[in-house]
């Protein structure tokens, strides 16, 4: 990697003075819920806001790809690894109750974390966040959602960096453009720090806890938590519920090497023991060949595959 001390240097200095670690040459499969990825030239953990602001900065004086993951939840890691700077954001867990009554949570705060404390707080309105596996920022890019909900219902603004003008920016939710597991953070230059949550009072608490535990409960029961894997691969096909398009085309348990269509649910694909990233994309390219066969519809995957 070109600028290989340069980078060095900057990530030294700053873990001088602010809480953040890096590792040089290391795989990716480790960070990644599907434990699928080479090697990164870096690997960077940053624990706040201003760890996270600094090496940004720093690095966009130098010609140096530079992404930025949390729990790496809903990604694919290619097998040649990434020549650049991989950042992983899930250290920096800051969460706390605001004075105006809204929530505030840290990129890296888990999505199940942030619920718990929402319903310790005595709000409710984040239950459906209960069991999914990323984190806010990945949950804010993506627009994660379940039980026919998503965090754009009941995010009130996004902290994010502003690539372009080198500075931190806070948007109301009026600013942002939120869809069906879409959000303006996915068009680029803006990097997801933290997000407000506007929530309301719950009548009682101890409902909300019992449905949170209930959604944990119905996880472990139904999704196939025992292997790694990225969750649900592909997005809903208008009309239809596409693991039962999947199951219905007898595509439960088929493999690629050491990747397979969950036998458990036929919307998940597992790491059943080596899997490489190019199984799992040849396993998409034969569920989404088949369901096209089929009922003629392109089910589009959910899941990116980083290379």
């Amino acid at each position: 990697m070109l600028y290989s001390e340069k980078v060095k240097e900057i990530l030294r200095g700053i873990a001088g003075r602010e809480p953040l670690s890096f590792e040089t040459d290391a795989p990716l499969a480790p960070y990644s819920s599907f434990k699928i990825g080479g090697p990164a030239s870096f690997v960077v953990f940053p624990e706040t806001v201003k760890a996270l602001t600094e090496v940004l900065e720093a690095l966009s004086e130098l010609p140096v790809r530079t992404l930025v993951f949390g729990n790496a939840s809903n990604v694919l890691f290619c097998d040649d690894g990434i020549d650049g700077v991989v950042i992983f954001t899930q250290k920096m867990r800051g969460l706390s109750l605001l004075d105006d009554g809204r929530i505030f949570a840290e990129a890296g705060v888990g999505l199940t974390s942030l619920s718990q404390f929402a319903q310790k707080c005595g709000f409710c309105g984040l239950e459906f966040a209960c069991g999914i596996p990323g984190n806010v920022g990945g949950g804010v890019f993506m627009n994660a959602g379940a039980y026919e909900h998503s965090l754009s219902e009941v995010i009130s603004a996004v902290d994010y960096w502003d690539a372009d003008n080198k500075r931190t920016v806070s948007a109301d939710i009026s600013e942002l453009t939120f869809g069906y597991r879409t959000s303006c953070f996915q068009d680029g230059g803006r990097i997801i720090l933290g997000a407000y949550f506007k929530l309301e009072k719950a009548a009682d608490p101890e409902k909300v806890k019992a449905l949170m535990n209930d959604h944990l409960r119905t996880r472990n029961e139904k999704q196939p938590l025992e292997y790694p894997s990225a969750g649900s691969v592909f997005k809903r096909y208008p009309g239809y519920y596409t693991s039962k398009l999947i199951d219905e085309a007898g595509l439960k348990g088929a493999s690629v090497g050491g990747a397979q269509v969950s036998e458990k649910h036929a919307g998940f694909i597992v790491n059943r023991g080596g899997a490489t990233a190019l199984d799992v994309m040849m396993l998409i390219k034969l569920i989404q060949d088949k369901i096209y066969l089929l009922h003629g519809i392109h089910i589009e995957c959910e899941v990116r595959y980083i290379v």
